[in-house]
């Protein structure tokens, strides 16, 4: 296809929308230290300048204020989708636009790729398999989702917009990638985002009680963002024949406990524990089955849990300082 031909020659132009946030940050600085072309597209909803303000020199980078529930007329040879509210204290902040951003969005930039032969990747989520009955999740799981409650707007979302990347797959021949991301955490995470990691570090550094949720026996897997970001770029170079979607995460299982013990451990907080109710279709228990990224893309996570979380504390405590 066109898109393949024109990426042989000369420096990729790369768009990443919400390039902005905690992954799209990062994954700019990562294409950028490969020598590409980098369009950063963002509304700052959640995302933030300050993600960027290290790369602004850079000649290789583009930043744009868009929202992607609008059409977009630019060049390019690859497209990361990534714009969309990833917390639940931001996506439920206004539910509707959350589900424009990952439909419309998906069409928008779908159509995008369509009209420039662009390679186009979507960014979706482990909530596509809601509270999951099968454990670990394999990419064949079609999920647990309940299609009313408060966290649909994202789950629902992010399920549509792969039935869409794969109904333009289909029609149009387009050249598609999806992943579906477990937690993911690291520098950068928004301090305010109601995510776990952020909530006990934050509560840790400035010594307040950490919060858990329920008995804190629920698990979650957290991945760090380098290994994220490795996967993410491997699967968008991978051969045209593998789409997905592929899981990313790391399959290293902690309960939220052990994660509270952990953080109170290397960041020295004295905070105690406080036990609140569990919020509704919060799910039990996630972790990845990522023997298809194994397989297909040679990946697998390589930082472990306390390297991760020191350095996530480190910019915590950074960042809380100024």
């Amino acid at each position: 296809m066109a898109s393949n031909a024109s990426s042989q020659l000369g420096n990729k132009k790369i768009l990443i929308t919400g390039g902005a946030g905690f992954l799209g940050s990062h994954l700019t600085e990562r294409l950028l230290e490969r020598g590409e072309e980098v369009l950063v597209v963002d509304n700052f909803f959640t995302g933030s300048k300050q993600n960027l303000a290290h790369l602004l020199g850079n000649p290789h980078l583009e930043v744009m204020r868009h929202d992607v529930t609008f059409p977009l007329y630019v060049e390019v040879n690859q497209i990361y989708n990534l714009a969309c509210p990833a917390s639940p204290v931001h996506y439920q902040h206004d539910p509707v636009q959350t589900t424009k951003t990952s439909v419309h969005g998906a069409i928008n930039m779908l159509g995008l790729a369509k009209r420039t032969r662009a390679r186009i990747l979507q960014a979706s989520t482990s909530e596509v398999y809601g509270d999951p009955e099968v454990h670990p999740q394999p990419e064949s799981y079609w999920g647990k989702v309940n299609p009313i409650g408060i966290r649909s707007c994202y789950d629902e979302g992010k399920r549509c917009a792969e039935t869409l990347f794969f109904d333009y797959y289909r029609q149009h021949a387009l050249e598609i990638k999806v992943v579906r991301i477990f937690n993911t955490y690291g520098p950068r995470m928004h301090p305010n985002d109601g995510r776990v990691v952020s909530n006990f570090i934050v509560q840790a550094l400035q010594g307040k009680d950490i919060t858990i949720y329920g008995d804190g026996q629920q698990t979650r897997s957290f991945c760090y963002v380098d290994d994220l970001i490795a996967a993410m770029m491997s699967m968008m170079d991978a051969p045209a024949d593998f789409i997905g979607p592929v899981n990313i995460g790391n399959p290293g299982e902690f309960t939220m406990l052990a994660l509270a013990e952990a953080i109170l451990k290397l960041s020295g907080s004295k905070s105690k524990l406080v036990f609140e109710p569990l919020p509704a279709d919060d799910p039990k228990q996630r972790q990845p089955d990522i023997a298809l990224a194994k397989a297909k893309l040679g990946w697998q996570p390589k930082v472990a849990l306390e390297d991760g979380l020191k350095e996530t504390i480190a910019y915590f405590r950074q960042l809380l300082a100024t």
